[in-house]
C-alpha cells in the first residue's frame, strides 16, 4: 500500500509538471517569451525608518546575523554578526536543545573602512564536528543583548538524499526584494544558492555606501540567520571606486561575507567548492581572472576532476554573469567565460548552471558552442544531451529595476523568458530526477510560472543505475 501510495504521488507530480511545460509549448523552434507586465511597485529602496531594517534592542546587540556552510561536506557552519559599538564576544553558545548550549566556539573579530564610513565589529566564527540532519540552537551576545537563533544541517552526502535548495539573485533591499523574501520562506527549501549582487549598496554616495551593506545585513537576517546562502560575488560588490580613495575590489564583501574557500583548496573566497546533501555545487567568479593558468582556472580544473557522481550525483555551478541570455541587457558579456569553461562543463555532464545580473528570467534547452573554434566549426549553439540546463535569476527585486528588452526573434536556445521579479527552487528527490519552480512575484503575490523536471546528466543516461536494487520512484521512468 504504501509503495503503491509513492507510486501515485510520484506519478501526479509528473502529470503536474508536464501540463505546466505543455501549457508553454511553442509552434516554433524556440521556446516563449512570455507576455506578462508588471503593474505596481516602483524598484526604489524601502526607507530606512521600515522596520525591517530595525536595529535589534540591547546595548552592542548582535545584528545583521548570517550563516553558511563551514566545510566541504556540511558538518560546519560559519556564523557572522556585527557588534555595532565595541567587538565585545566572538563566542557562539549552541547545543540541540533550545534552552541549554552545551557547547561553545570561538571566533574572530574585525572591521574596515571604505571611505570616511568605518563599519562595526565584523565577528566570524567557524562551528565544525556537527552532526548531519540535525537541528542546532545557537547564541551569540552578551546579557539581556544576546540573541538567540537556530539552523538544520543538512543530510550525510548521499547519492539518494533529497534536498530543496532555493535560488536568488541581484536582491537589493526594495520592496520587490521584500516580496522576493516572503514567498521563499513559504517554500520549504532549506538552503538559498545566491547568485550575486546583494546589497547594491555601490549605487549610493561616499558613507552612505558602507550604511546601506548594514541595512542589507539587517533586511536579509530574517532567513539568512536560520539558513546557509551559498553566496557568489556580483559586479555591485566589486565597488572599485578610485574617486574615494578605494581601490580594493570586493573589499566590503569580503570582509562581511565569509565562505569556506579553503576547504576546497581555493586561494580565494570568491571561488570555491561544497558538496551538501546529494549535490556537488561549485561557485565561480565572473569578476576574477579565469583565463588559462590563473589560480581560479587551475582551481576549477582540479575540483571538476574531485567530483564523485556515484556520492554526489547533482553537479550545480553557480556563477553571476550568465553564459546564455538572450536579453539586451548584458547581452555577450558571458562570452569570456563561455569560451574558457563551456567544455568542461559539457565533458563533465554540469546538470544546471544557475546565473543572475540580467534583471529577467530566463531558462535554456541543453546546448552548446563547444564545436566552434573561430577558424572552423558551428557557429551557433547547438542542441547537446550532454550540456547543462543554463538559468538566469537575477530577477531578486534590486533597485535598477527589470530588463524588459528581449532579443527579438528569440534565439533557438532560449526554452522560457519573462522580465519579472521571482526566486526558483531546486527539489532534487534522488539520484535522476529533481523538480524546478521558477516563482513569479505577481505584484506581491508567488506564482508558479515555469517548471520541469530536470534529468540527472549522469545517472538518469547511465546505465549503471539500472542496476540499483529496486526503483527509486515505483516504476516511473522517462
Amino acid at each position: 500500500m504504501m509503495r503503491m501510495e509513492r507510486v501515485l504521488s510520484w506519478t501526479c507530480q509528473l502529470l503536474f509538471v508536464s501540463l505546466v511545460f505543455l501549457s508553454y509549448a511553442h509552434k516554433g523552434d524556440a521556446g516563449l517569451t512570455s507576455t506578462f507586465i508588471r503593474s505596481e511597485w516602483p524598484a526604489t529602496d524601502i526607507p530606512l525608518d521600515n522596520e525591517v531594517f530595525a536595529v535589534p534592542k540591547g546595548h552592542n546587540a548582535p545584528q545583521q546575523v548570517h550563516i553558511t556552510q563551514g566545510d566541504y561536506d556540511g558538518k560546519a557552519v560559519i556564523i557572522s554578526w556585527v557588534t555595532p559599538d565595541e567587538p565585545g564576544s566572538s563566542k557562539v553558545q549552541y547545543g540541540t536543545s533550545e534552552d541549554k548550549f552545551d557547547f561553545t566556539a570561538e571566533g574572530t573579530v574585525a572591521n574596515y573602512s571604505f571611505y570616511k564610513y568605518n563599519s562595526g565589529h565584523i565577528h566570524h566564527c567557524l562551528v565544525d564536528g556537527l552532526e548531519y540532519d540535525k537541528k542546532y540552537y545557537y547564541k551569540i551576545g552578551s546579557g539581556d543583548s544576546s540573541r538567540k537563533f537556530w539552523f538544520q544541517t543538512p543530510p550525510e552526502v548521499n547519492p539518494d538524499t533529497s534536498y530543496k535548495f532555493g535560488i536568488i539573485g541581484d536582491l537589493g533591499q526594495t520592496y520587490n526584494s521584500l516580496s522576493t523574501l516572503e514567498h521563499y520562506h513559504q517554500s520549504g527549501a532549506q538552503a538559498i544558492l545566491f547568485v550575486g549582487d546583494l546589497s547594491y549598496a555601490d549605487r549610493y554616495h561616499k558613507n552612505d555606501i558602507g550604511m546601506r551593506w548594514d541595512t542589507w545585513g539587517r533586511f536579509a537576517e530574517r532567513i539568512a540567520a536560520y539558513q546557509p546562502w551559498i553566496w557568489s560575488a556580483g559586479n555591485h560588490e566589486i565597488e572599485y571606486m578610485p574617486d574615494l580613495g578605494e581601490v580594493v575590489p570586493f573589499k566590503s564583501y569580503l570582509h562581511r561575507y565569509a565562505t569556506p574557500y579553503a576547504a576546497s583548496q581555493s586561494s580565494s573566497s570568491l571561488w570555491y567548492a561544497i558538496r551538501r546533501a546529494s549535490a556537488h555545487i561549485i561557485v565561480l567568479s565572473s569578476y576574477s581572472p579565469f583565463v588559462k593558468y590563473t589560480p581560479q582556472w587551475k582551481w576549477l580544473s582540479e575540483e571538476l576532476k574531485k567530483v564523485d557522481r556515484e556520492k554526489t550525483p547533482w553537479l550545480i555551478v553557480l556563477m553571476h554573469v550568465p553564459i546564455y541570455n538572450s536579453n539586451e541587457a548584458h547581452f555577450m558579456e558571458g562570452e569570456s567565460m563561455r569560451s574558457v569553461f563551456e567544455e568542461w562543463f559539457v565533458n563533465y555532464k554540469v546538470d544546471v548552471i544557475f546565473a543572475g545580473h540580467v534583471h529577467a528570467y530566463e531558462r535554456s534547452y541543453r546546448i552548446s558552442n563547444i564545436r566552434y573554434n573561430v577558424s572552423s566549426g558551428e557557429r551557433y549553439p547547438v542542441p547537446d544531451k550532454a550540456a547543462p540546463v543554463y538559468i538566469t535569476v537575477g530577477d531578486g527585486g534590486n533597485q535598477e529595476g527589470l530588463a524588459g528588452r528581449f532579443r527579438d526573434p528569440q534565439p533557438e536556445y532560449s526554452a522560457f523568458r519573462e522580465s519579472s521579479y521571482g526566486h526558483s527552487t531546486l527539489e532534487i528527490k534522488n539520484r535522476t530526477h529533481a523538480f524546478y519552480h521558477w516563482n513569479r512575484n505577481d505584484d506581491g503575490k508567488k506564482v508558479p510560472t515555469d517548471s520541469m523536471v530536470l534529468l540527472n546528466q549522469y545517472w538518469a543516461s547511465n546505465k549503471r543505475r539500472r542496476k540499483l536494487e529496486k526503483p527509486l520512484f515505483g516504476s516511473a521512468v522517462f
